[in-house]
């Protein structure tokens, strides 16, 4: 006999995030599932950076980082600000800082 228990499982129903919402989650993290993106938001982590900057960093050229800086970028990740003829790139908000740091820490422990 299942031992479901109702009470739980209507109240996590009720306290659950909409679908738009938890699509957009899971688009966030299928995001950040790449390593090479992950080495240019920890690079954004420590200062704002133009895409030549990016692509010395993670040895890569600036069409390529181009493109993953768009994939961040639409992920609301990154953002960027222009200067003259110069993009330059950092994270979008806190929450992103925050999110990265903890995963950074969480993967260090044992």
């Amino acid at each position: 006999m299942p031992c479901v228990n109702q009470e739980r499982v209507d109240r996590v129903r009720r306290l659950m995030p909409d679908g738009d919402r938890l699509e957009e989650t899971a688009g966030i993290f299928k995001v950040l599932g790449d390593v090479t993106r992950m080495k240019l938001l920890c690079a954004l982590l420590e200062e704002e950076l133009c895409v030549c900057d990016l692509a010395e960093f993670v040895e890569a050229s600036p069409s390529a980082v181009s493109h993953q800086l768009r994939l961040l970028r639409a992920a609301r990740l990154v953002r960027p600000r222009r200067e003259g003829k110069m993009i330059y790139y950092r994270l979008d908000d806190d929450h992103v800082r925050r999110l990265l740091k903890e995963g950074l820490v969480h993967a260090a422990e044992d």
